[in-house]
């Protein structure tokens, strides 16, 4: 009896104490293998310098920007009628998503979380939001992972593609979450009181603001690269990336993945700027591999991010639980389309088209910046119209069941 009140005390005492466990065990490892750890914290502080900070920092000071003029209320006001019926959110939801597609980690989960403090849209709606509305930019993915990681425009222009169509599946998917709410009025009127625009008076105040908010976010993202580039270092220094990986030997063996991809799939769950890096670098005869693994690594986000959307909605009462579970079903749609894309469309069959090299120079993304943009704004513009058909299509089978 006095052993069975032990060991149920040791679990207890180690259940009240397992932060403290886990954070002297990283100090402790920190030591060990702090040769292993100074070369993977000057990679991830380079990858964050070199590929990160040039492509998120703009985008988040324009963000900051546009958050003191009245802009969201102008897109909620317009495109209501089609993000109602085909996501179930109000209309102002529409601003979070193209921001959120534009600008990348993590500016959608901010904005929508925004949303909910100011009363722009119930718990649930924020939820379905938070599901589909937090992605990755295109400057990252055409520019970082396709440019400079694969060395080819292609596979970042397949991947954003697949990324994009994913993250609106899941939208779609997630309109049933907790359906039985209906829209209030109160979220229509919050709209009016959304209603503002930017003073010239104001302008030094508000730029400081921008900039200060975007350096913080950048600042953050960098923190996260780097304390998950060294947890990375650990697990593989002590062997226990080794292990990991064998438990999910089984799963590639079925997937009909190559063992080697093991590693560059546990880190980039774990973060995904590394594990992305690790994917790419791996020599394979079908590349394609490669490439649908990034898009299911792409679409999950992994935990590193998953961490900032979680400090991020904190400040709310919005519940992780339906952003992990839209971020692992994009991760498998954009894997699913990937591969479509691949095997039934010649042109994305990149098999038979030549990677160069895998080091491209920053003058070659510099060189392919404005190209993409145009991209991104064609691409919003055909999703825009297309919603539009889509909402028409609605409309009249509606108004036919009527009569």
């Amino acid at each position: 009896m006095k052993r069975k009140i032990q060991a149920k005390f040791i679990v207890i005492s180690l259940k009240n104490n397992l932060l403290t466990i886990l954070f002297a065990l990283f100090m402790l490892c920190l030591l060990i293998f702090s040769k292993q750890n100074m070369v993977a914290a000057k990679d991830s502080l380079s990858l964050w310098v070199n590929s990160v900070v040039p492509s998120l920092l703009p985008f988040f000071i324009a963000t900051e920007l546009l958050s003191y003029t009245n802009i969201a209320s102008i897109i909620g006001k317009l495109l209501n009628p089609i993000m109602k019926p085909i996501f179930n959110v109000p209309g102002i939801g529409a601003y979070a998503f193209i921001m959120g597609i534009i600008s990348g980690y993590p500016i959608g989960a901010k904005i929508v979380t925004e949303f909910r403090q100011k009363g722009l849209c119930s718990k649930e709606e924020g939820e379905r939001l938070l599901a589909f509305t937090n992605n990755s930019g295109p400057l990252f993915i055409i520019g970082t992972v396709g440019i400079s990681l694969f060395g080819n425009t292609t596979v970042g222009l397949l991947l954003f593609l697949t990324h994009i169509l994913a993250c609106i599946t899941v939208g779609i998917v997630f309109r049933f979450w907790n359906n039985n709410y209906k829209i209030s009025n109160t979220n229509l009127s919050n709209f009016k009181k959304q209603d503002k625009n930017p003073q010239f008076n104001k302008l030094g105040e508000i730029l400081t603001k921008s900039i200060s908010n975007g350096i913080n976010n950048i600042i953050l993202i960098g923190g996260f690269i780097l304390l998950f580039g060294l947890i990375i270092s650990i697990l593989n220094s002590s062997r226990l990336m080794n292990i990991a990986t064998n438990f999910i030997s089984p799963i590639l063996n079925i997937l009909n993945i190559p063992y080697a991809f093991s590693e560059g799939i546990l880190s980039g769950i774990l973060e995904l700027t590394n594990g992305l890096k690790l994917v790419s670098d791996i020599p394979n005869k079908s590349i394609s591999i490669n490439i649908i693994i990034c898009a299911f690594l792409l679409g999950f986000s992994g935990i590193s991010i998953l961490l900032q959307i979680f400090s991020i909605i904190a400040k709310s009462d919005l519940s992780i639980k339906a952003y992990i579970v839209g971020k692992f079903l994009q991760g498998i749609f954009a894997a699913i389309y990937t591969f479509i894309l691949i095997h039934f469309f010649p042109i994305f069959n990149l098999d038979l088209i030549p990677i160069f090299s895998q080091n491209t120079s920053n003058s070659l993304i510099k060189r392919y910046y404005y190209g993409i943009q145009g991209f991104v704004l064609f691409f919003i513009s055909l999703f825009i119209l297309f919603l539009l058909y889509l909402h028409k299509k609605i409309h009249k089978n509606n108004i036919s069941r009527i009569t």
